[in-house]
């Protein structure tokens, strides 16, 4: 019985100690602006987590920045029921992305946890995680067309194996639409789509009406919409990344549709400013601009027995204005842009294609001599037309006048025709070239004709 006492007593003041050690580990909160939550007594690393007490269970937060002895949080989900001096804990696990094959088929928000109602998602316990960035000798030369399944693309614009490409538009000129055509018509291996920052509704579209069973059974979606935490918002474009690299690491080719490069920078404006960052250019602190080519440079080929990472990141063009300051900078590190135009969506051309003021960094580098003469050429005669439309619609232009005008003209309708393409329509890469084809030869037929007339 005294023995039982004995434990007893001492197991009580085991606790006690435990639980005074404990506390010593403990920050408290002193401020909260906004989303940041400022603590002091925290000793936690940059991008480390944490768990902050509320009267509604315990709230994560990642460690963003410090000064002096405040240390600086941003939480993963909305504020509520936070307390002035709640106790701040540092947590030595770090949440990391569940990597599998199974993950094929699956959403999941920017964390990793699954939002399809389907279970947890296992872990590929044998793949090292390495964030390192790859050193560009060891990369393997990009020498391989992409077929996209989207004939102005194949044709003019054509995407290597590893290409990083950027889909520049305003709202509503249809990107999603363009992406959902590509996830039916790629022949990669495996499709990663990254829907961060748009409206939330547009998820359940895009799986449902876009992707399909057939889409949907070899991609992966990562969802973060607007009304999650900038942190969030963050974490799905990495995430995105992350995942894309594991399925690259298998051997397997991937193709990334990242929705969009815009609101991730949105979101590291507002956590930078949040944590007293100064802005610079137009708003954009520094940082944003430091962390745009560090996820970028992610993406590409591998090395030997590696896949590729094809990725397509759509940037917002506010008020279509190509000199935005992302847009600016996306431009410079990504490996060619594709233009849509809101005069082509307007007069309902879709996909709304501006071949003119788009191109491919890669396509020489992928395609024939013969495909680029005639990409050059189908190009030249559509920018004739587009040079001379205002003279020949008010009538100012009489017919025989130039015989490369008359010749734009008669070729135009089909030209249209051609970049033009139903939503469900799949056109492979084989048959773009071969329409191309069958153009030019018209054309010139038609001008040897007319010649002789």
């Amino acid at each position: 019985m005294v023995d039982s006492k004995r434990i007893s007593d001492r197991l009580k003041k085991a606790k006690t100690l435990f639980i005074h050690l404990k506390s010593l580990f403990f920050g408290r909160l002193v401020r909260v602006v906004g989303l940041t939550l400022e603590a002091v007594g925290v000793k936690a690393h940059i991008g480390s987590q944490c768990l902050v007490e509320t009267n509604q269970g315990d709230l994560l937060a990642e460690v963003v920045g410090f000064s002096q002895d405040i240390t600086y949080l941003m939480p993963e989900e909305s504020l509520r029921g936070v307390l002035p001096g709640a106790r701040v804990l540092p947590i030595s696990t770090k949440l990391h992305l569940p990597l599998s094959m199974d993950l094929l088929g699956r959403v999941i928000n920017g964390v990793g946890k699954p939002l399809d109602g389907k279970g947890p998602i296992k872990t590929d316990e044998t793949y090292k995680i390495d964030n390192k960035p790859i050193n560009p000798l060891s990369r393997r030369a990009i020498t391989e067309p992409l077929d996209v399944g989207v004939r102005s693309i194949n044709s003019f614009i054509t995407v290597g194996k590893g290409q990083r490409m950027g889909l520049f538009a305003g709202s509503g000129v249809g990107k999603s639409v363009l992406m959902g055509m590509m996830t039916r018509g790629t022949t990669a291996d495996v499709i990663v789509v990254g829907l961060v920052g748009e409206r939330g509704r547009e998820v359940k579209e895009f799986i449902e009406e876009i992707l399909g069973d057939e889409g949907r059974a070899r991609s992966v979606v990562v969802a973060a919409p607007a009304d999650n935490s900038p942190l969030m918002r963050l974490k799905g474009c990495e995430s995105a990344v992350q995942i894309s690299e594991y399925f690259r690491d298998q051997g397997l080719n991937v193709l990334l549709l990242l929705d969009s490069l815009t609101r991730y920078a949105q979101a590291q404006r507002e956590i930078a400013l949040a944590v007293g960052e100064p802005p610079a250019t137009k708003g954009y602190p520094p940082s944003v601009f430091s962390k745009l080519p560090q996820l970028v440079e992610r993406l590409g080929n591998g090395g030997e027995g590696q896949g590729s990472i094809t990725a397509f990141y759509t940037v917002l063009t506010e008020g279509d204005d190509l000199q935005d300051p992302i847009a600016d900078a996306s431009r410079a590190i990504l490996d060619g842009h594709i233009v849509l135009s809101r005069e082509l969506a307007d007069a309902g051309h879709y996909p709304a294609v501006d071949i003119e003021g788009s191109i491919s960094r890669v396509m020489p580098m992928v395609t024939s001599i013969e495909h680029q003469t005639l990409a050059r050429q189908l190009k030249q005669i559509y920018s004739l037309y587009q040079q001379n439309k205002d003279l020949i619609a008010i009538g100012a232009y009489t017919k025989g006048n130039d015989p490369r005008i008359d010749q734009a003209i008669n070729v135009q309708p089909v030209i249209n025709f051609f970049l033009q393409q139903q939503i469900q329509e799949v056109i492979p890469y084989g048959q773009s070239i071969q329409q191309m084809q069958e153009i030019i030869a018209a054309a010139t037929a038609n001008s040897k004709q007319q010649a002789t007339a």
